[in-house]
């Protein structure tokens, strides 16, 4: 029997339990005691685990991942806070146009830099992204690098947001004519 890491949210368990397809029977009404005691019970036998992003490979490689500390899972809430406040001042400095005269935190572009050095290791944070997306905008930072790290796992949900939010135009429509009509194309 292996002790799951408390760090892994029932929610993230039944995303985990979907995408590796883990053969259990499980309801959105099942607590957490009641995923846990299902999950080692399954794991004490054989099943064949499917390709996923989180390169587990084996029902050891499993065990050993639900045993630590959920990856995504970095941050206390005290740090994210550190990290949120960071990030609304590196984005009202972006709003006012990039002056510092009108941040009410920044007197120089040094400390923007080492601010942005710290947060972009979070950039499973969607106001991390944000203040990296507007920076780029800035002239001082035209040359530097402020891309934000993005888990595998967030990744895709945001692949899976932009692929839903595509739109495919038709504009070419062909009106085949008879002998008397000639062939009429439009692009509208």
């Amino acid at each position: 029997m292996i002790v799951i890491h408390k760090s892994h949210s029932k929610n993230e368990l039944f995303d985990l339990i979907n995408l590796i397809n883990i053969p259990i029977v499980f309801s959105h009404c099942d607590n957490k005691k009641q995923l846990h005691s299902k999950l080692n019970d399954i794991l004490e036998t054989t099943f064949e685990i499917k390709q996923n992003h989180y390169r587990i490979k084996t029902i050891h490689e499993l065990k050993i991942f639900l045993q630590n500390k959920n990856p995504k899972k970095t941050l206390s809430v005290k740090e994210k806070n550190d990290v949120m406040i960071i990030a609304k001042h590196v984005i009202n400095y972006c709003k006012n146009g990039f002056h510092l005269e009108y941040s009410y935190k920044y007197t120089d572009y040094k400390q923007i830099e080492d601010d942005m050095d710290f947060i972009k290791q979070f950039g499973d944070i969607p106001s991390v992204r944000r203040c990296c997306r507007l920076l780029k905008e800035d002239p001082h930072f035209m040359n530097t690098d402020f891309t934000p790290l993005i888990s595998p796992q967030c990744q895709r949900v945001l692949d899976t947001k932009m692929f839903s939010k595509k739109v495919k135009l038709n504009c070419l429509k062909i009106k085949r004519g008879t002998k008397e009509e000639p062939i009429i194309v439009l692009f509208d």
